[in-house]
């Protein structure tokens, strides 16, 4: 069961990263509405850049707390915890502007993972 936590834990804090700082300003299939970048689909929304690094911010805080959480499982928890509030949020957005399911999709396994991170620990 720890080599099944260990590779989540990598999965969720990849996927954060690779979204936030990679993809930031890419177009995805993902993105909420028409979104063509991070800032476009946080308007679409209704929340405003502060919001937006905010969140993005905390994703990235999280998503370093579950690498870290490898050797402190105290951070680990924190961290779960963290990405799963704020993956919640992110498919509470797209319920909010009528995306179709698929767009949820990466928010959805990330809570699930999220969550199979906690109970596995």
């Amino acid at each position: 069961m720890e080599y099944i936590s260990l590779a989540l834990q990598l999965i969720v804090s990849l996927t954060i990263f690779n979204v936030w700082l990679v993809r930031f300003n890419k177009n995805t299939p993902y993105r909420g509405a028409d979104a063509a970048n991070m800032k476009k689909e946080f308007e679409l929304y209704g929340l405003n850049d502060t919001m937006m690094y905010i969140v993005g911010g905390l994703k990235i805080l999280f998503a370093v707390g579950l690498i870290i959480g490898i050797w402190f499982p105290e951070i680990l928890h924190i961290s779960a915890i963290g990405i799963a509030f704020l993956m919640a949020g992110a498919i509470g957005m797209h319920v909010k502007i009528k995306d179709e399911a698929k767009k949820s999709l990466p928010a959805f396994l990330m809570l699930v993972f999220s969550l199979a991170i906690l109970v596995l620990n």
